[in-house]
């Protein structure tokens, strides 16, 4: 099976990517690995993308329904090997082996650890990185939200509405958070432990509580809790990327230039994976177009573009 473009993501930096290389007439496919799912997929509720206010997603679904619609291929197959041939990029993935022209990489990020005692052996019970994936099961608990941008308080306020208990523990005496976001939690009357961070989870078979530390004065105290929701960054995925030998900054991320082309010929990364400044899912949109038509630029230069 052979492909123009490869797309190996499927978040909004993937999917856009997959609309815009279907509409050059590039014979398209776009890889979703089933064991990781989009960031912007577990929004609750969005209200700064233009044009469009709800889930996200239903945003996602609308994307992928695109796509197809203009003729890519949607695979649902974990990418586990991206080689380079004499003018082809091999592609294996758990159910097959591909062949493409150019690599897009839209690989996204994964939630980053707190790295604290208790923390893995309390994941799926209790500790969770999507509210919106596990906050059905915490109605009328007391959990604690750990964070201080825009996944932390819409996760916060998200489990409130739900009706938690909800709790936000920040390591800052500030939030990193957009003001629309701040006045919503402080609306609600979700209370905040400023300058905390947290040493310890605890409990049995379950979380029953957590041991935090006030960086200023270093007391500690224990809060009863039975969630833990950590919403304390990204960490870049670029494990293909390194494959490729792709060049990365110091904290992983994919370097891309303003054309989203790495250091390896044939190779553009979008998204969340690379070295932007802001990760959003506007922005991880414009990052897929622009890979997208750097692609098609490159096979037309190439005169090997448009084989449909």
């Amino acid at each position: 099976m052979e492909f123009d473009v490869a797309i190996i993501g499927a978040g909004p930096a993937g999917l856009t990517a997959a609309i815009y290389s279907a509409r050059y007439g590039l014979k398209t496919v776009v890889f979703e690995d089933p064991t990781q799912i989009s960031q912007l997929a577990i929004v609750p509720f969005i209200e700064n993308f233009p044009g469009y206010e709800g889930s996200g997603l239903d945003l996602i679904m609308k994307m992928k329904e695109q796509a197809s619609k203009f003729g890519a291929e949607h695979k649902v197959e974990r990418v586990e090997d991206v080689r380079k041939g004499d003018g082809y990029f091999f592609v294996k993935t758990d159910s097959g082996e591909y062949k493409a022209r150019t690599i897009i990489i839209a690989t996204g990020g994964k939630h980053r650890e707190l790295g604290v005692e208790g923390e893995k052996k309390f994941v799926g019970r209790g500790v969770s990185y999507c509210a919106v994936c596990d906050g059905f099961f915490f109605k009328g608990k007391r959990v604690a939200v750990i964070g201080g941008g825009n996944t932390a308080l819409a996760d916060a306020i998200y489990l409130k509405d739900l009706g938690c208990d909800v709790v936000v523990i920040h390591r800052r005496d500030k939030f990193r958070a957009d003001e629309l976001l701040q006045k919503q939690l402080f609306d609600k009357g979700i209370p905040v432990l400023w300058n905390t961070v947290v040493e310890r989870i605890e409990g049995e078979s379950r979380v029953e509580r957590i041991v935090v530390r006030n960086i200023k004065t270093g007391e500690r105290k224990v809060l009863e809790v039975e969630g833990v929701f950590i919403a304390v960054g990204i960490q870049p995925q670029t494990e293909i990327a390194s494959k490729l030998g792709v060049e990365m900054n110091s904290y992983g991320y994919i370097k891309v230039d303003k054309k989203q082309r790495t250091n390896v010929e044939g190779v553009f990364a979008a998204g969340d994976c690379c070295d932007n400044p802001l990760k959003q899912a506007i922005t991880a949109c414009g990052d897929g177009a622009i890979a997208a038509y750097s692609a098609y630029e490159y096979l037309k230069d190439e005169g090997s573009g448009g084989r449909t």
